[in-house]
């Protein structure tokens, strides 16, 4: 989606749920969906704080549920204690996730088969799924030969 309709949508979600469009919140939502990569909050923060210095912490960790709520953000999780966001893309609900387990950057991948899996293994048990995810932890091939990760610090 376009960054003017992901910032439509953000604000129309906002003013439906009660909240008020602030100019904190708009600035960590500017520097959520201009980012390239996974993030966490605390990096959020940092680039946040860049576009508006008023914004705080607090405001960061209430305002990444609404981000993701309103399908802005993707959360990504990938068993570390730490939560990961990424800005939606339209036609990407269908992706596999590798982490790699030496440094924990996220590599997306296309996946077209989950939902067909996903449906196919649901209904054989009588069920209708509601969502899915795939997610493989793997070690760098390069680490474990040279001890360098290739991969490291390019979150």
């Amino acid at each position: 989606m376009s960054h003017e309709t992901a910032r439509d949508k953000f604000s129309a979600f906002l003013t439906e749920q009660g909240h008020r469009v602030t100019n904190q919140r708009m600035a960590i939502f500017e520097a959520a969906v201009t980012q390239k990569d996974h993030f966490t909050a605390d990096q959020l923060l940092v680039h946040a704080k860049a576009i508006d210095d008023s914004v705080s912490r607090a405001t960061v960790y209430r305002t990444l549920p609404l981000l993701t709520d309103s399908h802005v953000l993707r959360e990504v999780d990938i068993g570390t204690g730490e939560k990961f966001y990424r800005p939606a893309v339209e036609g990407s609900n269908q992706v596999a996730q590798v982490v790699c387990a030496d440094c924990d950057k996220i590599f997306e991948i296309s996946a077209p088969f989950m939902e067909w899996y996903g449906s196919t293994v649901s209904l054989k048990l009588g069920l209708k799924p509601v969502s899915q995810r795939l997610q493989v932890s793997a070690q760098c091939i390069a680490f474990r030969s040279t001890g360098k990760c290739p991969n490291r610090g390019k979150h």
